[in-house]
């Protein structure tokens, strides 16, 4: 077995001095990281890095070998099996052996004795002068020799049969210490090489910790210079599908998964946010508040008679039906909520009515529904009439379900006008009751049971977080075919999409990653500025779009022309 312990020998020495080179490296992590020294915080983690990439290299080539040891040992431990199913055969073989001998022990015995006593009594004189002649005496003669050359021939067969059982016996033994040697071998060198690996590993492993730690660092630093923050998200969040909210997450999801949970669902965060309006409602506003803080404008009265073009409906009547028939808002909400959306509706629908153009009753203008028109509740149609002629001039009034917080032109839609870590909690769609303020979104469509590509949550495995990194690294390395970062689910999607080994391969050389395991995220004025995960670091942008383009199924940040999320890590 000598020759595996020479083939590996330049593979220990290389990976040993890779580990050197590592500890060297991570003596670096104890240096003190001044919050005014982020240039050296951005070396102590590059170097790390490379201290991490260059073990990593050099591990490899041995896990490789240490594959195709393993493989040699396992045909190796094959042949030894065979050997010893071929020993204990010998050896029940050479047992039988002394069974049978052990008979014929009595016969060899018997056969000594007796032809000791026929030579020994056997004189051919004597005979010859008791017997009656030379014929006798040659009968005699010759009988007498053919029962000698018998029992010599039975001493000698047996006598044989002794010695080839004893030499048997010896190798065998020989055989069973030789083989007990080359196990003992075998074992030494497979713990050798697994030991080795194993430790590489702990000390990659141990170095992923300290870049993490130091990347934090690093975030903090970058967030006090620009004011932005870090946030923290409460468990009293609600949501209208439980594995979607963080509660549901943190209790339910596995150890180590991570989920990408958006400030706001579907939205372009302009003007109203409607959750947002009722929050601030039930805090005691009117709406003539809510309007001005949403759009900064003071309503005014205006000529509202008369007729809009609604497709599908021909004209109507622009106050005493079109209005009335805005399916916007849930009528149970408070009045003052509804008298906002009632002047924001107005607003948005006042444009087309001066123009003369056909207005459609879909979300791509506003929901228009007939039946409602018929038979409008009450509270709605005491909000539109209450408010009848009102209107906001020179601005184009958008609204949304939920705006995640932080609304355009306003800034951070919360009780006190701030963000910070905890700004979800102040944030009037919280107060709303908004189950989107902070969602992971993993359905088609915005109804929890619309299809969901066969996933029964949005949680992502280390593998497939390491995979939407990889996905943002490829998108920004040239020479790769960006066309082909598209879902793995084909199902739902189609296409050709690389496999999750291809993307890695593709981008082994440029900071991909293969497993993740940390990640930390920075949050700047109403948007994701940073993610890192395992020292990779991407902007918002960047990671969104890579998340859009390549997360299984039906996983997404949905949201339009901003990127504002967290990274959530169980």
């Amino acid at each position: 077995m000598q020759f595996l312990k020479h083939k590996y020998l330049h593979t220990l020495f290389i990976l040993f001095m890779s580990i050197s080179l590592v500890l060297l490296s991570a003596q670096l992590f104890h240096k003190t990281a001044h919050s005014d020294e982020l240039d050296e915080l951005n070396k102590q983690i590059a170097d790390l890095q490379s201290a991490l990439s260059m073990s990593q290299n050099a591990t490899k080539p041995l896990e490789s070998q240490l594959t195709g040891l393993k493989k040699q040992l396992t045909n190796i431990d094959a042949q030894v099996g065979n050997i010893e199913t071929d020993i204990a055969k010998k050896k029940k073989d050479i047992e039988k052996g002394y069974e049978n001998l052990s008979d014929r022990q009595v016969i060899f015995n018997h056969t000594v004795r007796n032809s000791y006593i026929k030579n020994y009594g056997f004189n051919p004189l004597i005979i010859f002068l008791s017997g009656n002649g030379a014929d006798d005496m040659t009968k005699l003669i010759t009988y007498h020799q053919r029962y000698t050359e018998r029992d010599k021939n039975t001493i000698t067969t047996i006598a044989l049969q002794i010695v080839d059982l004893e030499q048997r016996r010896d190798r065998l033994e020989k055989e069973q210490n030789r083989l007990a040697s080359a196990k003992i071998t075998l074992d030494t060198q497979r713990g050798e090489v697994q030991k080795v690996v194993d430790g590489a590993k702990a000390y990659q492993s141990d170095l992923t910790g300290k870049i993490a730690t130091l990347t934090a660092k690093q975030n903090e630093i970058i967030n006090a210079r620009s004011g932005g923050f870090t946030a923290t998200i409460g468990d009293s969040n609600l949501a209208d599908d439980p594995n979607a909210s963080i509660t549901g997450f943190r209790s339910s999801a596995p150890s180590g998964y991570f989920a990408a949970f958006s400030f706001g669902a579907h939205t372009h965060r302009k003007g109203m946010s409607q959750y947002g309006a009722r929050g601030r409602a039930q805090s005691g506003q009117d709406f003539k508040t809510i309007l001005k803080a949403y759009y900064g404008k003071d309503p005014v009265g205006k000529e509202t008679g008369g007729t809009i073009k609604v497709a599908g409906q021909g004209e109507i009547d622009f106050e005493g039906r079109y209005l009335l028939g805005i399916a916007e808002m849930p009528s149970s909400w408070h009045p003052e909520a509804l008298k906002a959306q009632a002047v924001a509706a107005r607003t948005y629908a006042y444009r087309y009515k001066q123009e003369g153009k056909e207005i459609c009753t879909s979300e791509a203008c506003q929901v228009f529904n007939s039946g409602k028109a018929d038979n409008p509740p009450s509270e709605w149609r005491q909000a539109v009439e209450s408010t009848r002629g009102q209107i906001l001039e020179d601005v184009v009034t958008y609204y949304a379900s939920t705006h995640g917080g932080f609304a355009s032109p306003i800034g951070w839609d919360t009780t006190n006008s701030s963000g910070g870590s905890n700004f979800t909690e102040n944030a009037y769609d919280k107060i709303g009751g908004s189950p989107w303020l902070y969602k992971a979104w993993y359905t088609q469509a915005y109804s929890p049971s619309s299809n969901k590509c066969g996933r029964s949550n949005p949680w992502l495995s280390p593998e497939e977080m390491a995979d939407i990194v990889n996905a943002a690294i490829a998108l920004k390395t040239s020479g790769i075919d960006t066309g082909r970062i598209t879902p793995v689910t084909t199902s739902c999607w189609g296409g050709n999409p690389y496999s999750m080994d291809e993307l890695r391969n593709l981008v082994a050389g440029s900071g991909g990653i293969s497993s993740a395991n940390s990640v930390s995220v920075s949050q700047g004025n109403g948007s994701t500025s940073n993610v890192t995960i395992n020292g990779v670091s991407l902007s918002g942008e960047d990671f969104k779009r890579a998340f859009n383009l390549r997360a299984p199924g039906y996983l997404s940040i949905p949201q339009s022309g901003f990127a504002f999320f967290n990274i959530e890590k169980k």
